[in-house]
């Protein structure tokens, strides 16, 4: 990004890429967005290294990238929470995505007078929601708090695997805010002690419907990384980011692995009907996909990735993300682009670790967002990777 004046080159030439990942965001145009007044980053193709201090606003422009994009973005963050301190009260996010001579304009923000409101743009016109840009554009990101994914609750991994599954199936989306609606309502009724249980059987069929196909979307997501896997530069598989096996805990997912997905859906609805009274109780609904675990576990060493170190929990994690990343281009080349968000990525990775991520992502071909504290973070990349630097609201080409 730049300062209000600067224009950053736009003459480069990107470097060759995967057939599969030819589009590309060539700029990125924010205004009055969380430290950003006015500026303005053009891409050249090749994946973008971030440097700068904590502070400087690294992972603010990755958050700005991860809202071009269904759900609350990287950080989950509220609407109002995101215009610039100081500023008129609204905010923008604009980019421009290029395959060939085909180009898409996307663009999402707040207006100062509705800023609970997000309004969606595709070249200039206005779109359903953020939905809408799953046509044109995917991201899958990591964060410094997903570092501690394996330690905290069934909730955080929960939403890492829905990320993931959204980035293969866009419909994921609906499926599941269908049914967290549909949940809401039923228990609405429940709280308030309705007798209504016509209308309890409808909500609860709805769940049913929505919960099998999340249920169904998320077992199909662990069979493409069952299958997907990720190579070292000197072709050696899993040295550099381990292996993981993956299950679901969850009573639905293991309920599909027995039963045709019509009969999964009727015992569903009908174990909701029969357990209004405890969710009555309990405030919730006690059964469900909203309650399933990923359990995760280092392959080689046969051990419950939380009681791996933290660097292997760091390795474990980027594995996954890679082996999903791969999977996007070996079972839909066709797709939109997969764009990959990697904030502080260099933390708890030695150099060998770094070098071997960066050969990873460089021979798959993905455009790639990271950041760092500082440039020798980045220095395996060599030539590969366009640098930036961070710092007082702008963003600058780093030479």
């Amino acid at each position: 990004m730049l300062s209000q004046a600067a224009i950053l080159n736009d003459s480069a030439e990107p470097s060759a890429v995967s057939e599969h990942a030819r589009a590309r965001l060539t700029r990125l145009t924010l205004t009055d967005f969380r430290c950003y007044g006015a500026a303005e980053v053009r891409f050249d193709g090749r994946p973008a290294a971030i440097a700068g201090p904590n502070g400087a606003g690294k992972t603010n422009l990755l958050e700005a990238l991860s809202l071009i994009a269904p759900g609350r973005g990287l950080r989950r963050a509220r609407l109002d929470e995101l215009p610039r301190q100081g500023g008129a009260g609204g905010w923008a996010v604009s980019a421009r995505l290029c395959d060939n001579d085909d180009e898409k304009r996307l663009g999402v923000g707040a207006e100062a007078g509705r800023p609970d409101r997000r309004v969606c743009r595709i070249d200039d016109a206005s779109a359903s929601g953020p939905g809408a840009f799953a046509d044109h554009i995917r991201f899958i990101w990591l964060t410094p708090a997903q570092d501690r994914l394996f330690m905290d609750g069934a909730g955080e991994r929960r939403r890492f695997l829905d990320r993931l599954v959204l980035a293969h199936d866009p419909a994921h989306a609906k499926v599941s805010s269908a049914y967290e609606q549909a949940m809401r309502q039923r228990q609405r009724l429940l709280d308030e002690r309705s007798r209504n249980d016509e209308w309890l059987g409808v909500l609860e069929r709805q769940m049913a419907e929505h919960g099998v196909a999340m249920a169904a979307a998320r077992c199909a997501m662990l069979t493409r990384l069952a299958v997907s896997s990720v190579t070292n530069g000197d072709g050696a598989t899993g040295n550099a980011f381990p292996a993981a096996n993956l299950a679901l805990d969850g009573a639905i997912e293991g309920a599909l692995g027995a039963a045709k997905p019509g009969d999964v859906e009727d015992d569903f609805a009908g174990l909701l009907g029969e357990r209004r009274r405890a969710d009555t109780e309990a405030g919730r609904a006690t059964i469900g996909p909203h309650r399933t675990d990923l359990i995760v576990e280092h392959r080689e060493k046969a051990q419950a990735a939380r009681l791996c170190s933290t660097g292997e929990q760091k390795a474990l994690l980027i594995g996954i993300v890679l082996a999903s990343a791969k999977a996007s281009l070996d079972a839909a080349p066709g797709d939109a682009p997969l764009i990959l968000l990697l904030d502080e990525i260099a933390a708890h990775l030695d150099e060998e670790r770094r070098a071997a991520l960066f050969d990873i992502i460089d021979r798959l071909g993905f455009q790639a967002f990271m950041t760092g504290t500082d440039h020798h973070l980045f220095d395996a990349w060599g030539p590969r990777a366009q640098r930036f630097e961070a710092r007082d609201g702008a963003v600058f080409e780093f030479e």
